[in-house]
């Protein structure tokens, strides 16, 4: 392979970010989808609810009040940047240590379900708003590379930096920068990884991911080491020190500069301005490169200059640009191998590597068999994924029960793949409809790039289309856009990661305290059967379906009226694709906070949805086996069409919620935030 080339290695600079935190006018208005039912109830006799209290007088507890600031987001679940969709965490909590945050502590309650996170005040939110920390990385990046005077000189090879949002070695920007440096200085690539548990834990990330994440950065290392490149490893527990900890990996190996790829999280981009300061203290070129999305953060901006907080603008404008500037989907240039003879300490770690633990402590995966089943790692198998996807047909077989993403039988059928038919199919639970990506896609196993040049090469034409909605392939480019969308909003609106709703004017709804209900949800057993079936898909398979995601969210938040912020949690601690710009996105655009989202007053029903997204009603059948005899309607609302004697039978928990109750509270609370 040749080695990379400076010139081909697209290096970004990120400008237009001192935004001001007062809520910008959309530029246009992005419908939303129509499919969301008022209170239709099935026809028969209903069975009453186990628990349909009417609406209290007594103000209740809310579980995360605190004054908030706007945040993020948008669509829910847009299926391969975000099949992953509600599935964040609160991966970025400045709390007093990080900066100048104050923040507001959760109201006491012993039975309370609260967030033990705490959520960053409006005034908070408004400050790193005013001042992105992205902008402020960007910032100091210019001063580093102006003040640059050849540091230490030769120095004794190139560090790259690898996180757990890029493992990979094709399509790698910092990689490819890395090599293209080394070449230039003859100097070989070393590469470094750093488990941080501390971050692990305060971002919420799910023992799947971590354990998702061993698994690739194993495979890597075989994949380094047929290139003579060393990686090296180590764990540091003290996550606000984890720069100094870099920076004395760079200068024990006498790196002469380290390269990483741009993470868009507060913590992490306060945490590289820091390792651009010390390695520029060391003597270490320092460089960080856009590589998640598409386009660049900042790029994407409406005529006054500002970032977009509706979809359908924004898309246009991303669509655009991809198509002016044909770098923006250009492939990072090939790394070559190290050459065979290797400083002694990089020889010495190569033939004698550290150590990649079976677990991080704290985060042990108790099902990491099956994860490995249903989710291999690697590049190959990333790749292989998005080639089923683009030639294979759907299979109902697909839905679980060991059967993972690269299980045999596949049929190849180009013209009816599942890409050819994702506008139609797309919200289809009941088969594997959907590319089934965002595991590898939340963790850098590929590139989006790279689904884009495959999806475009596929579709048979010269440049990336999205315009055509009955189109299959650009349906699916349109939902690998949402996670661009999401990534700028988290960029230029950083308080989204830091527990504010978007639309400040439902920072007051009253949400409910009730950790019964909440630990039904988390069960699946609400007496719902689609939102049961989806929250076992998420506890079999550590994935769930794009749609009933969605359906899920919205019954946490519109049915229950439980905040947000907990099923955002949840599922960051559950998915093994979980990914903070995304799964915030989704959940906001679900509880209507966010940029661009669903109106308040429309509400999934959950039977009418479950009829929609599971029409043979396999998918309840398969991950809700009490129901897998019943027929017909009945299976969508079994409490309701059958008699009382009966239904007892079935061993299945009657409705927790009378969704009509609950259709009316969520109405009036949004409309009056505040009030009961």
């Amino acid at each position: 392979m040749a080695r990379a080339t400076r010139s081909s290695t697209k290096q970004t600079t990120l400008t237009q970010y001192t935004t001001s935190p007062a809520k910008d006018k959309a530029n246009g208005r992005h419908k939303a989808e129509s499919d969301e039912e008022g209170p239709k109830h099935a026809n028969g006799k209903r069975r009453a609810p186990s628990s349909s209290p009417p609406p209290s007088k007594r103000t209740r507890p809310n579980a995360l009040s605190s004054k908030a600031s706007p945040t993020a987001a948008a669509n829910a679940l847009a299926d391969p940047a975000s099949e992953s969709t509600p599935s964040k965490a609160r991966s970025s909590n400045p709390a007093n240590k990080v900066g100048n945050v104050d923040t507001h502590p959760n109201p006491p309650g012993a039975d309370a379900p609260v967030v033990k996170d705490k959520i960053a005040s409006a005034g908070a939110g408004a400050r790193v708003d005013a001042d992105p920390p992205v902008g402020r990385l960007e910032r100091a990046l210019e001063e580093h590379r102006k003040g640059w005077k050849g540091g230490r000189g030769r120095g004794e090879c190139v560090v790259y930096w690898m996180r757990m949002e890029d493992m990979r070695l094709k399509d790698n920007r910092a990689l490819s920068l890395a090599a293209s440096i080394a070449q230039e200085e003859s100097l070989p690539i070393l590469a470094v990884f750093l488990f941080s548990p501390g971050d692990y834990e305060a971002h919420d990330r799910s023992p799947r991911r971590i354990d998702f994440m061993l698994r690739n950065l194993r495979s890597l290392r075989k994949s380094f080491q047929e290139l003579n490149i060393p990686l090296f490893t180590a764990s540091h527990d003290q996550r606000y020190s984890l720069p100094k900890k870099l920076v004395e990996v760079c200068d024990e190996f006498g790196a002469n500069a380290v390269c990483a790829n741009v993470e868009y999280e507060v913590d992490e981009l306060r945490r590289d301005e820091s390792v651009v300061r010390l390695a520029g203290g060391k003597g270490i070129r320092c460089e960080f490169v856009h590589d998640k999305c598409v386009v660049k953060p900042g790029l994407v901006l409406t005529k006054e200059g500002k970032p977009y907080t509706v979809y359908s603008p924004w898309l246009r404008n991303w669509i655009s640009i991809v198509q002016s500037d044909p770098s923006n989907l250009e492939c990072a240039s090939p790394i070559q191998a190290n050459p065979s003879s290797l400083p002694s300490k990089l020889d010495k770690l190569l033939k004698n590597p550290t150590p990649i633990p079976d677990h991080i402590p704290g985060f042990e995966c108790k099902d990491s068999d099956k994860m490995s089943v249903f989710w291999p790692e690697g590049e190959e198998v990333a790749a292989e994924v998005l080639r089923r996807f683009l030639h294979t047909k759907a299979r109902k077989e697909q839905l679980g029960g060991g059967k993972g993403v690269l299980a045999p039988g596949e049929v190849e059928d180009a013209k009816h793949s599942r890409a050819m038919k994702y506008s139609d199919a797309r919200n289809d639970a009941d088969k594997d409809s959907s590319s089934r990506l965002s595991p590898y896609l939340a963790s850098g196993v590929i590139s989006a790039r790279e689904c884009l040049r495959q999806a475009v090469a596929f579709s048979g034409r010269k440049k990336l289309e999205a315009s055509d909605r009955s189109d299959g392939v650009q349906m699916w480019t349109q939902e690998v856009a949402w996670r661009d969308f999401y990534t700028h909003i988290l960029a230029a609106f950083p308080r989204v990661s830091m527990g504010r709703p978007f639309l400040e004017k439902f920072n007051d709804v009253k949400w409910e305290v009730d950790e019964e209900k909440l630990q039904a949800f988390k069960d699946g057993k609400t007496g719902y059967p689609i939102v049961d079936a989806a929250m076992r898909q998420c506890k079999e398979m550590g994935w769930m379906h794009n749609r009933p995601r969605m359906i899920a969210a919205s019954f946490l938040v519109k049915d229950l009226m439980l905040d947000w912020r907990l099923g955002e949690r949840y599922f960051m601690q559950s998915f093994i694709d979980g990914d903070l710009a995304s799964n915030n996105g989704g959940w906001q655009w679900t509880a209507s906070t966010g940029t661009d989202p669903q109106p308040y007053f429309r509400i999934f029903h959950p039977t009418n949805q479950g009829e929609k997204a599971d029409p043979s009603g396999d998918y309840i059948r398969h991950f809700v086996p009490e129901l897998r005899h019943l027929k017909g309607k009945v299976i969508y609302a079994p409490s309701e069409h059958m008699p009382a004697a009966e239904f007892k039978k079935l061993g299945y928990p009657a409705p927790i919620v009378d969704h009509k109750f609950a259709r009316e509270r969520a109405l009036r609370r949004y409309k009056n935030p505040g009030s009961e």
